[in-house]
C-alpha cells in the first residue's frame, strides 16, 4: 500500500517518540480524515457545535487503535500546523474516552521542535486551562449531532501513553503483517 499510514518507517515510531500526521489544524471546525485509499485528506464534516479543535489533531502512522483506526493524537503546540505535515512528537499523556459507546484513546503529545512546549514531559505540566480546554472540547464537540455522543473516562500520565502506543504498534503489526517489514 502506498498510504502514509504505512510509508513512515517503523524506526520513526516508538512509544517515547514518533512522527505524527496532522489531519486537523488547531482552531479548525473542519473535521478532516486521512483517506487511506486516495492518500489525501477528505472533509468528514464541519463540526455542528460552536467549538474548534484546541490543538493540532491527527494520527500516529504504523499504529492501530481500539477504535479500528490509526491511534489518534492531539499535538499541543504554540502554532497551527498545516494538514498532512509530519511532526516529531513525544507523548505526555493519554485521554481515555468513549465515542458512541466504544473505546477511543487519544494520545496527548508535544511537538519536540516547539520551544514553548518541548520541555514538557507529562500531562500534569500543562497549564490547567489547556488541560480543561481539551477535556471540554472532547466532551461537547458531538453534542449537536443526532445520535452521537462522547464520554470522558479520564486522563492518564506519560507511562500509560507509552503502554497505549506500544499496544497500538503491536495491533498494527498483527493487522498489517505485510507492511510490518522494513
Amino acid at each position: 500500500m502506498n498510504s502514509l499510514l504505512h510509508r513512515v518507517p517503523l524506526s520513526r515510531i516508538s512509544p517515547s517518540s514518533f512522527l505524527a500526521c496532522v489531519e486537523i489544524p488547531s482552531h479548525s471546525k473542519n473535521k478532516y480524515e486521512y483517506d487511506e485509499e486516495c492518500g489525501a485528506l477528505r472533509l468528514d464534516r464541519i463540526l455542528y457545535t460552536s467549538t474548534h479543535y484546541p490543538h493540532n489533531y491527527g494520527f500516529i502512522p504504523r499504529t492501530w487503535g481500539l477504535d479500528e483506526d490509526p491511534l489518534d493524537v492531539m499535538i499541543v503546540s504554540s502554532e497551527t500546523i498545516v494538514p498532512l505535515a509530519l511532526v516529531d512528537c513525544k507523548p505526555i499523556g493519554l485521554l481515555e474516552m468513549k465515542d458512541g459507546g466504544k473505546s477511543d484513546e487519544k494520545i496527548l503529545a508535544v511537538c519536540v521542535n516547539d520551544p514553548v512546549y518541548s520541555a514538557f514531559t507529562d500531562i500534569h505540566q500543562l497549564p490547567s486551562h489547556l488541560f480543561e480546554e481539551i477535556r471540554h472540547f472532547f466532551s461537547v464537540y458531538k453534542q449537536l449531532e443526532l445520535g452521537k455522543y462522547t464520554e470522558i473516562k479520564g486522563f492518564k500520565g506519560v507511562e500509560d501513553a507509552y503502554e497505549t502506543i506500544e499496544k497500538a504498534i503491536s495491533r498494527y503489526k498483527k493487522k498489517f503483517p505485510e507492511e510490518s517489514g522494513e
